[in-house]
């Protein structure tokens, strides 16, 4: 069997971190959260209400791959907004096994998620710039689009059945 090597990607607030947890969880692969690897002036920039560009994305997408890379061979599931081919392509440099879990929804119900969280350094109103950079999986892409119209558990099985096609 084929260890799984997974991205959950979306914008902020769609369900990366629960989806790709209950992903992991799922798979017995150790879980990594993208926003551990933001280097403190990406997020004191984001704080600010100020979006990052593609030089600020660099160091931070360089590190998750640096975590896919030694996770290649025993798997794991990394959660990372991952919104443009480039992005993604950057990310299977070194892991061209890596696929993708696009969490999808409307920006009127992210933006009702996210003015809900006070945990988060990411303010609601980066939504729509994360909207207007996102770049959806082209059919060359490996891996799945999931909505995420229902329960945590069910997007998850989504995402499962998706993937095992």
């Amino acid at each position: 069997m084929v260890t799984p090597l997974l991205v959950v990607m979306g914008v902020s607030g769609s369900g990366k971190s629960t989806i790709g947890t209950l992903l992991a969880e799922r798979l017995g692969v150790p879980y990594a959260e993208a926003d551990d690897f933001h280097p403190p002036v990406n997020i004191r920039k984001m704080s600010t209400g100020t979006p990052l560009d593609d030089e600020d994305r660099r160091r931070w997408l360089d590190s998750i791959a640096r975590w896919l890379t030694e996770h290649r061979w025993h798997g794991g599931v990394v959660s990372c907004s991952a919104l443009k081919r480039s992005y993604r392509d950057r990310l299977r440099q070194t892991t061209p096994e890596l696929v993708f879990v696009h969490l999808d929804g409307p920006l009127e119900l992210i933006a009702r998620r996210l003015a809900r969280r006070s945990d988060h350094f990411m303010p609601e109103n980066l939504l729509r710039s994360q909207f207007e950079a996102l770049e959806e999986l082209r059919d060359d892409e490996p891996g799945v689009t999931v909505s995420i119209d229902a329960a945590p558990e069910d997007i998850a099985d989504r995402a499962l059945a998706g993937l095992s096609r």
